[in-house]
């Protein structure tokens, strides 16, 4: 397949058709990773990896997130104000 390069206000860009969207399982409005290989383009699409919150809370271990006893000790204060 062909594609041409087409001026677009002061950039340029090349129009893939919904067979090829359809082919990389992409949608008008995502977005696409590129990168240079070998004197060439490569498109590849950018997918979120998808997480439950149970997935996320579980890697929030004061390890990971690098928080030492000083950066914890505001979690024993007292309230100040009207937080409860």
């Amino acid at each position: 397949m062909k594609l041409s390069i087409q001026k677009w206000g002061n950039g340029a860009a090349v129009r893939l058709q919904r067979p090829l969207l359809r082919q990389i399982q992409c949608e008008i409005g995502e977005t696409l990773e590129v990168e240079v290989v070998d004197g060439g383009l490569f498109l590849r699409p950018t997918r979120k990896p998808e997480f439950s919150l149970d997935e996320l809370l579980e890697s929030c271990t004061p390890e990971k997130v690098g928080l030492d006893d000083e950066d914890r000790e505001w979690l024993e204060d007292a309230p100040q104000g009207k937080e409860i």
